[in-house]
């Protein structure tokens, strides 16, 4: 359920407080939103007000989209996601892609040179944190991060974008 980059709103803002527990950060759009209209994704700005460089421009705050995607790190899947990338030539083509896709989406929303050319998530060369790669998956849309899709499809019995939990 891609959807495009908002303005954020007061509202917003205060869901995302409700959801994060604390004040969020750097939130310069909303990237994916629930059926209901609440953040699932946020945008946050590559450089933070207090000046911090922050190279993670898609932050998934769904608590139970996050409880989901924990789930999967818990189980080590990184590692093993990690490793097929070393085999899977087509695999870690398109995760070479998916890092370039998200480092044009952050440049776009300024210029940091502390990480130029540093995504997150570990692309291209390694699984990292399935959080951001879902979060990518979520505001890019289906085929742009193939490790975020199949997270997503992993935890569709759990969470999933087109229903509500909210």
């Amino acid at each position: 359920m891609p959807t495009t980059a908002s303005d954020v709103t007061a509202h917003d803002l205060e869901v995302l407080h409700e959801q994060l527990g604390r004040p969020a950060r750097g939130v310069v759009g909303v990237a994916a939103r629930c059926v209901c209209g609440r953040p699932i994704v946020v945008r946050t700005a590559p450089r933070l007000d207090d000046g911090t460089p922050f190279p993670t421009l898609y932050y998934l705050t769904h608590p139970q989209a996050v409880a989901a995607v924990s789930t999967l790190e818990a189980s080590g899947l990184m590692k093993e996601w990690t490793q097929r990338l070393a085999v899977e030539a087509d695999l870690a083509a398109a995760y070479r892609h998916a890092h370039e896709a998200y480092l044009a989406d952050r440049e776009a929303i300024g210029h940091v040179p502390e990480i130029a050319g540093i995504s997150a998530g570990g692309m291209p060369t390694r699984v990292k944190c399935l959080h951001v790669l879902v979060g990518h998956a979520l505001a890019a849309g289906p085929g742009v991060n193939p490790f975020g899709d199949e997270a997503l499809a992993m935890i569709r019995g759990t969470w999933r974008p087109d229903r509500c939990t909210c």
